[in-house]
């Protein structure tokens, strides 16, 4: 089968190949996914360019990169019920702690990571369940339904941050979200009742006028540039739902103005989701899009012999939606 594969961190053109490989061999509790699309997304790029903070080295020999994808299951291991050949899935985790993931043909994952997807859902959308759809609903309903709550989202635009949106106002949430200018008819076709400027030095007064005791809850991609706009206009006992922070990853934390709103703050590595935290967050995300409340933008699609753009292309300032390559 064609992968594209690296063996050494560095410059995505320059590390990243396509070669042919063996398709992988169905383990016990397995399936074998023919794959339509494959998922890029910002970790994926900066796994490969050896971003990690005491990563020196590839975790394996060759390494086939991404994590998200969609597919057929074509075959099962040991122990999988062989009824599910045939069934359409999304991929999670395809390459977390594994030397295979999804710019490829095929894969094998353990069977639990191949989620089965409505008969109406696209395989482009399931493509983006797995790390942008996974982390936006468990960042936003992970402690529940949302009715009669503002919520506040930063970078409104993104992939995350675009489903965070729109999984809030289905739960009954009215949404406050910031982001670029030039983002802003995106952020609103996901509907955000009121869109700033993240830059804006009036954010927390404009955000207050709206919501006086502060919002119920604040979902956030860069927590160290916005470590003190959270505590002001999150509301006393409110939640902090982060899942970034990569412009600013050592801030100074102002303990004080949070400890005495007593503001909870989660931190949503979706790597590594409890599985009924998972669970849960998977049948948001069936039942959004049963509703016809979740449509997955999608910003840029690609060859696989594009993988290395496509990296690329996650990294680019004011992306808007998710970053696929196109298998078939």
């Amino acid at each position: 089968m064609k992968a594209i594969t690296y063996s050494d961190f560095g410059v995505s053109t320059d590390v990243l190949k396509i070669r042919e490989v063996p398709i992988p061999k169905v383990g016990k509790d397995e399936v074998l996914v023919s794959l339509e699309f494959s998922g890029s997304n910002p970790s994926d790029a900066k796994s490969r360019a050896g971003n990690r903070p005491g990563v020196t080295k590839p975790q394996f020999e060759q390494i086939v990169p991404n994590s998200d994808g969609s597919g057929t299951i074509t075959a099962v291991g040991e122990g999988v019920n062989e009824n599910r050949i045939g069934q359409r899935v999304w991929i999670w985790n395809g390459q977390w702690q594994r030397p295979n993931g999804t710019a490829a043909e095929y894969i094998s994952v353990p069977s639990a990571q191949a989620v089965e997807m409505p008969e109406d859902m696209s395989f482009e959308t399931g493509a983006c369940l797995g790390i942008p759809g996974l982390t936006a609903s468990y960042c936003t309903l992970g402690d529940g339904a949302l009715g009669g709550k503002t919520v506040f989202v930063s970078g409104g635009a993104g992939a995350v941050g675009h489903t965070c949106i729109q999984l809030a106002k289905w739960s009954g949430a009215s949404v406050i979200a910031s982001g670029s200018e030039n983002g802003f008819a995106h952020i609103r076709e996901a509907g955000a009742d009121h869109v700033f400027d993240y830059r804006d030095p009036d954010l927390s007064k404009k955000i207050l006028d709206i919501c006086p005791k502060g919002v119920d809850r604040a979902i956030e991609v860069e927590f160290g540039e916005n470590v003190n706009l959270l505590y002001k206009i999150v509301r006393q006992n409110g939640e902090i739902s982060l899942y970034g922070g990569a412009k600013n990853m050592n801030p100074t934390f102002p303990f004080g103005p949070y400890l005495f709103k007593a503001l909870k703050i989660n931190i949503a590595l979706i790597y590594i989701l409890p599985k009924q935290d998972r669970d849960i967050a998977i049948k948001a995300l069936h039942d959004a899009h049963a509703d016809g409340a979740l449509k997955m933008a999608v910003g840029n699609v690609f060859s696989l012999e594009e993988c290395a753009l496509s990296h690329d292309a996650t990294l680019a300032p004011g992306r808007k939606g998710s970053v696929l390559l196109k298998l078939k």
